[in-house]
């Protein structure tokens, strides 16, 4: 079929992320690659006015946030090299423009929290000293001296953020023996007066959010029930009051309103996120008036008069909206562009639920090529997301859309392990990855070939991270369902990784450790669950990409399948295709980056499929 969609275009589109309100609720900075890489900009929420901030000091690729100084005077940021995620931090001046590098260890990662009120201290989730922690850096103080380390446990620990008068701060992690269980605790700013403030029961994942502005109150959250649920706690007295309601739908916290009534939170029912406020007197919800899709990332401005909100659907890009509550209208603050491509070649999604084992059904999202023939059969893809504690959502989907357009029919299935669909679903492949999660992979291909318009002879999975773990599983533990397959940044070898991840990712290994248990105890089932212990069984084509900075999924995860199967005998070339990129990380995020993968997943496709 005729190709509408121009894959240069289409990855040249520019994109807007990280977008955060300052304090005073009247300006708004972001990123953008508006210049053809990401720099940082601010924009008056009154006049429109925009200013970009850094010219070339912004991360090539955003992979950490950003917060404001209390004052509204300063940004800091993190920013890695080349994707190898050892972030930096660096303040920049709001005002002048410049930007000052601060005291980094180059083996650690420093994620910059929140800014005390007095201006002079950071809050930092950071891995120096091995397990991410929480650390106040001085910025009154110079070289190694400027940090002091406030938490110090063996368990990942993040911070949430100081209380309005900064006197103390919030803490989530686990001091549990059960590896999946989190509490919340509040200390003191300077670590003194360590408290458990925050758990409804061991095992459950418990977190605290978003100070109340009167400082004796937090947003918390708390799967316990079996989705995720908001409530207002008191740290002192322990009291809480739920705004989600038990067996509700699933939501999360989001900010408080500068006057305490209202608390923003999102609401995640069948892969739509849809912004709901609960007043915090009465705790009655009231759901804003967008479309269905992803409306995320809420956070009052203008004296909470109106809240920034980033929305999209399948087929229009996310943009930025500035919503009126008094009107409860929403006006566009940062449109989406579309260049040179025509938003009317897009294709919907299709939200689609499809037979698995155990009598389940896995919810997914389908999209078909414009203008099917009905006399003709098409190739089909299964795309598996990341995570495996993530999800598709119904959103703009780039690879589904120029692959559909290009006359692939694509399945983004939510398998088990995906959240949003509570904690039974998220949970199901425990102890499980490469089990009836692969199950769920498997039934989705049956669900392609039973529609009348796909070839069954056709088929090809592909997906990055946790997908590209599906993705070198799958062909060698379904040797006859896929044709081709394409794993990125992806995982063959789960000893391998946990050793990796524990020396240079530690909160990575310990979340792998909560996942898939441990690796001595196990070790019989992390062999059977590794691709490369069945790289002999490998039948379909196969095209692996991988990052050689990658610290996530280390690029030795696709040297070790691949040398796997040169010694079985394949051949580079004509059983599978390999490529590394030398200036990429854990995935293309920038702009030449989407470029050049697009194009090369396009083209192995339709070479082999």
């Amino acid at each position: 079929m005729p190709e509408r969609i121009s894959l240069e275009a289409l990855a040249a589109l520019p994109s807007v992320q990280g977008v955060t309100v300052s304090h005073a609720g009247d300006q708004v900075a972001f990123y953008a690659d508006w210049t053809g890489r990401f720099e940082l900009y601010v924009q008056d929420l009154r006049s429109g006015e925009r200013r970009q901030l850094t010219d070339g000091q912004a991360p090539k690729a955003v992979r950490a946030g950003f917060v404001w100084s209390r004052d509204d005077r300063r940004i800091y940021f993190s920013r890695d090299e080349n994707g190898d995620e050892r972030q930096a931090m660096f303040e920049l001046d709001v005002q002048g423009g410049g930007v000052r590098a601060l005291q980094h260890d180059p083996q650690s990662m420093d994620y910059v929290v929140d800014v005390h009120p007095d201006g002079a201290r950071l809050l930092v989730n950071s891995t120096r000293g091995g397990m991410m922690n929480v650390h106040l850096y001085d910025l009154t103080r110079e070289g190694p001296d400027a940090w002091t380390a406030l938490t110090t446990l063996g368990n990942a620990t993040m911070a949430g953020g100081f209380s309005p008068d900064g006197s103390r701060l919030t803490v989530t992690t686990n001091e549990s023996a059960d590896l999946r269980n989190t509490d919340g605790y509040v200390l003191g700013s300077d670590g003194s007066g360590w408290r458990r403030v925050w758990r409804v029961r061991e095992g459950s994942r418990d977190s605290l959010g978003d100070w109340h502005p009167d400082g004796a109150h937090v947003a918390v959250s708390s799967d316990a029930s079996g989705a995720g649920r908001v409530g207002l706690l008191n740290v002192d007295s322990g009291e809480v009051r739920w705004f989600t309601p038990e067996g509700g739908p699933d939501e999360a916290p989001g900010r408080f309103s500068p006057d305490g009534r209202w608390l923003s939170v999102i609401r995640n029912v069948d892969s739509t996120l849809t912004p709901v406020l609960y007043d915090t007197r009465t705790g009655e919800g009231r759901v804003l008036n967008l479309p269905a899709g992803v409306a995320a990332g809420s956070a009052f401005a203008l004296d909470g008069r109106a809240l920034v909100i980033t929305q999209g659907t399948t087929t229009t890009r996310m943009q930025t909206l500035l919503y009126d509550l008094a009107s409860d209208t929403a006006g566009v603050l940062l449109p989406a562009e579309y260049g040179d491509v025509n938003p009317a070649d897009f294709v919907p999604g299709e939200y689609v639920r499809y037979p698995t084992t155990d009598g389940l059904t896995v919810p997914a999202i389908l999209y078909r090529p414009r203008d099917l023939d009905p006399g003709r059969r098409y190739p089909a893809l299964v795309h598996v997301h990341g995570g495996p504690t993530a999800q598709f959502f119904r959103m703009f989907d780039p690879h589904a859309q120029f692959l559909a357009d290009r006359g692939y029919l694509v399945l983004c299935p939510n398998i088990r392990g995906s959240t949003g669909y509570g904690v039974a679903w998220r949970d199901a492949n425990l102890l499980d990855w490469g089990g009836r999660d692969l199950a769920d992979v498997a039934a989705g291909a049956a669900y392609l070939k039973s529609l009348p318009e796909v070839d069954p002879e056709r088929l090809g999975i592909f997906g990055g991270s946790f997908g590209g773990y599906m993705s070198y599983l799958a062909p060698v533990k379904y040797p006859d369902l896929f044709r081709v397959s394409v794993p990125i940044v992806g995982i063959s070898d789960l000893r391998q990784l946990h050793e990796d991840n524990s020396r240079v990712m530690p909160q990575l290994g310990y979340y792998f450790r909560t996942m898939m248990g441990d690796p001595e105890e196990n070790a019989a089932l992390w062999a059977d669950r590794s691709a490369v212990t069945h790289a002999a069984h490998l039948k379909a084509h196969m095209f692996m990409m991988h990052g050689t900075n990658d610290p996530r999924c280390p690029v030795n995860q696709a040297r070790g399948f691949r040398d796997a199967l040169v010694a079985g005998g394949k051949r580079e070339g004509e059983h599978f295709e390999y490529v590394e990129f030398g200036d990429e990380g854990h995935g293309s995020a920038d702009i030449a980056g989407k470029t050049r993968s697009y194009r090369l997943m396009a083209e192995y496709f339709a070479r082999h499929l």
